[in-house]
């Protein structure tokens, strides 16, 4: 296969520096563009929408950590060994997240979101406005460790 260059568009600003679990709830994070590259009229319109989507580059995972296997989420040998293609784990093959995010505020360059799980300095691959035509149809569902994993993720309490 072709191998794919992507440049970022932004980058990630907020008091997290440390990839960890459990800590992004009520997180405010700016997402500064790169000015040599885009001006205002690229996000005008965007403060119309509740949410955006934003797609990241796990940046501060080393090549040598990425998984191409099954694993138990978290090394919890009390869930299921599962594929990284059956889990949001950060040292996945491309090292790519996607998150939704409230949007807060569009100011200049700079995008104010909440609830973002990237930590500081993480590269932006791009922005999309959240539109629910885009949201799964019908009932979603998920494995019970699935559900467990993620109760406590969007906590605060962890947050230096």
């Amino acid at each position: 296969m072709e191998a794919i260059t992507l440049v970022p568009v932004g980058v990630v600003r907020n008091s997290i520096t440390q990839p960890v679990d459990d800590v992004w709830g009520g997180l405010i994070s700016t997402i500064e563009l790169d000015s040599n590259r885009f001006t205002p009229r690229a996000i005008a319109g965007l403060d119309t929408f509740s949410h955006v989507e934003i797609i990241y580059h796990f940046h501060s995972v080393p090549e040598n950590d990425i998984c191409l296997d099954a694993r138990h989420p978290r090394g919890r040998s009390d869930w299921p060994e599962v594929g990284v293609f059956a889990q949001r784990v950060k040292n996945r093959p491309n090292r790519l997240g996607v998150t939704v995010c409230r949007l807060l505020k569009v100011s200049g360059l700079s995008i104010e979101v909440e609830g973002l799980d990237a930590i500081d300095g993480t590269p932006v691959l791009d922005i999309k406005p959240y539109m629910k035509e885009f949201a799964p149809s019908g009932v979603t569902q998920q494995p019970q460790w699935a559900t467990e994993l993620m109760s406590h993720y969007w906590n605060s309490a962890g947050r230096k």
